[in-house]
């Protein structure tokens, strides 16, 4: 259905030799990116050629310049888009030329040359182990489903690291209660395993046993379920993590993703190996873990100041 929606909404886009649905594959296949990544470049890119269709009477991608790609990103900025945004958008649109140049369609990419605008980075700011002590261990998780599903959702992101969409996902095949371990699809579809502490594993036999009590499973493969017996979703995960912090952090951002910043943080705190915390969180590179390590590079400062024998004097 995705597929049929993404064709026929860019049918447009160009007529020389080639059909959406070759960049479609192109991005599916071979690039491994998700349905959702998919349609978002879709998206960006049907609302580029609404811009030069209007503005300069073009009808497909391919004859575009340089000079008209920047009057776009001008009007993006205009709208107050955040740069991060407008670089996404952009790079979109550089997938898409040098998936034409690939295949002959063009003889040179308009976005060879770019620079990507400006950004601030973000400063995440983790939950602290204390915060994670008062959650896990203060705060009270009834017997119920919803409850005992609920606080396995915050031990899974807390000692694994993974993402929201990857918990979504979790079918209960990816599950070794044997080996504890669990088998986690990320991103392009990359498989890794992460290990699973006894204690996560305890509150898995409990949410399982109440799972079994529910009086319709719907989408009975995966692990996570509403009350319903239907898949959990992303919004609801999301609330559930907020619901639960705000009344043990004072932190403005309550998310899985301070989640798993945490978990890499405090892995990092107690000596963890960067490499290591990489394969953790399925990581392709050192320069994505590598920021999370600013709060770990604070707490050696710490740890210096108070142990070195000059630092009293």
């Amino acid at each position: 259905m995705l597929h049929k929606f993404i064709t026929y909404n860019f049918k447009a886009l160009t007529s020389i030799h080639m059909s959406f649905k070759s960049f479609t594959d192109y991005l599916l296949l071979e690039k491994n990116y998700s349905k959702l990544t998919v349609k978002a470049y879709n998206n960006d890119l049907n609302t580029f050629l609404d811009f030069v269709k209007t503005s300069y009477e073009v009808n497909t991608i391919n004859d575009v310049n340089y000079a008209q790609i920047r009057s776009w990103i001008v009007s993006l900025v205009e709208t107050k888009l955040s740069n991060r945004s407008i670089n996404r958008k952009v790079s979109a649109l550089n997938t898409y030329y040098k998936f034409l140049l690939k295949i002959g369609d063009i003889k040179s990419n308009p976005l060879s040359k770019h620079k990507a605008l400006k950004t601030s980075k973000k400063v995440q700011i983790p939950f602290s182990e204390t915060e994670m002590e008062t959650v896990l261990d203060d705060l009270k998780f009834d017997n119920s489903f919803e409850s005992t599903r609920d606080k396995l959702i915050i031990e899974l992101f807390y000692s694994t690291g993974i993402r929201r969409i990857e918990l979504v996902n979790l079918k209960l095949n990816n599950l070794d209660l044997n080996s504890k371990a669990l088998k986690v699809l990320g991103k392009r579809n990359k498989e890794r395993v992460v290990p699973l502490l006894d204690s996560v594993i305890e509150t898995l036999h409990a949410y399982l046993k109440k799972r079994l009590e529910l009086d319709e499973v719907v989408d009975e493969v995966f692990l996570f379920l509403t009350k319903k017996g239907v898949k959990i979703y992303e919004t609801l995960v999301y609330r559930i993590i907020n619901e639960y912090f705000s009344l043990a952090s004072s932190k403005v951002k309550k998310s899985p993703h301070i989640l798993r910043h945490s978990f890499a943080t405090h892995l990092l705190n107690q000596g963890a190996d960067l490499n290591a915390v990489k394969e953790l969180l399925g990581h392709s590179s050192l320069a994505s873990t590598q920021v999370y390590t600013h709060n770990s590079i604070a707490e050696l400062k710490k740890v210096h100041v108070n142990a070195h024998p000059r630092s009293k004097k």
